[in-house]
């Protein structure tokens, strides 16, 4: 049998949490994310736990043993318990008994195997017990060694029950997928086919799935393959995946941006589609504006920084399919530091208010444009 050993499964607090409901003849597993991740050997964040227990029996059980409960998701039967700060999520066995592709209606369940088949891909219904063996009754660790991201049972049926999972399957082929085997044909044909279903979906579900998508080491092949499907037209009219391939073979180890694969990716406004902050808008409308005027990396980078031009930058070169040049990256990092020698005062009292602001903004325009070489005395003669 697969086993997995992790710190996080070690630990004392995990390792109690096992032995406290063992202890009171429940069955208790890690499942989801902490076991898929621990396979791949990748970084583990939340931990999440499926039991026989029902949530009022969850509570009753950590209370008992001085643990503090957290109701957050309490009518779907989940439970967090706080052991030494640490959260643990814990979720009661479950089946659907309705669902309308945003919502569903759970009953409580005695089966890990069966709470299995309500999950949404193979990979995602892996359960550890205390000492590391993984039970699988659905492939998934076969699924998850390819690199395969698969919908459990019939992907029509698990799309059905919550339309978030046509995003959730290309995300999951960003981070997880191999390209060069392609992705899952059944369920790319199950995601076209309801694509229709993402119109039902709150705007901040689908702006926190795009962003995690995007900040996938490569993204483009998720994209390529959203595009394909007519998925990619209904969250982003008018995208092009091809200046985000290029985009990431420039990147070059950069740190992944989702703002600026968006802009290489083009189309329309999506700050509202999205949900973004009022940041997150404020910046990508500002790459578009740079981009469409091909503003100057000299004064993007003294404007607004280094990493926003360099970002400007990438995308622009990708668009043309050229590497950033080394000299370019010199041009960001002196224009960014780049400090005007005009202040207010020198050109007071001959000038105030208005008048003064527009001065200062145009004798800063005449000093960005001969490349910050004019000296403060040049300036005050002009």
């Amino acid at each position: 049998m697969t086993r997995i050993s992790a710190t996080w499964l070690t630990s004392d607090n995990t390792q109690s949490l096992f032995e406290l409901f063992s202890n009171a003849g429940y069955e208790l597993f890690a499942v989801g994310g902490c076991v898929r991740n621990s396979l791949l050997a990748e970084p583990v964040a939340d931990i999440d736990m499926a039991t026989n227990a029902r949530p009022d029996q969850v509570i009753d059980l950590a209370q008992d043993a001085g643990l503090k409960t957290i109701p957050t998701g309490i009518d779907h039967g989940t439970v967090t318990v706080l052991v030494q700060e640490v959260p643990f999520e814990i979720t009661s066995y479950r089946t659907d008994t309705d669902t309308d592709g945003r919502h569903a209606i759970v009953s409580f369940s005695q089966s890990w195997q069966e709470d299995a088949q309500r999950r949404d891909f193979t990979m995602n219904a892996l359960y550890a017990d205390a000492a590391g063996h993984v039970h699988d009754c659905v492939d998934g660790i076969a699924h998850l060694k390819d690199r395969h991201v698969k919908f459990i049972g019939d992907a029509t049926q698990r799309i059905n029950e919550d339309y978030l999972r046509i995003l959730r399957f290309f995300r999951f082929y960003a981070w997880y997928g191999d390209p060069e085997n392609g992705i899952d044909a059944d369920g790319l044909a199950a995601c076209s086919e309801l694509a229709e279903g993402l119109d039902t979906l709150s705007r901040e579900r689908v702006g926190a799935e795009m962003r995690k998508l995007l900040s996938a080491p490569d993204p483009a092949p998720a994209i390529a393959a959203m595009a394909q499907s007519g998925v990619l037209m209904r969250l982003m009219p008018g995208a092009d995946p091809m200046t985000l391939t290029v985009l990431v073979h420039l990147e070059n180890g950069s740190s992944p941006s989702w703002i600026r694969r968006a802009l290489a990716l083009g189309g329309e406004d999506i700050s509202d589609a999205w949900r973004l902050s009022r940041n997150e808008a404020k910046v990508l409308a500002l790459g578009k504006t740079d981009l469409d005027a091909q503003t100057s990396i000299s004064e993007m980078a003294y404007r607004h920084g280094a990493g926003y031009a360099r970002d400007i930058a990438l995308v622009n070169a990708a668009s043309l399919q050229q590497p950033l040049s080394d000299r370019a990256q010199v041009e960001i990092n002196r224009a960014a530091n780049a400090i005007f020698p005009i202040k207010a005062a020198d050109l007071m009292p001959d000038l105030a208010g208005p008048q003064l602001g527009e001065k200062l903004k145009d004798l800063e325009a005449q000093w960005i444009a001969s490349d910050f070489k004019l000296s403060r005395t040049e300036l005050l003669k002009l």
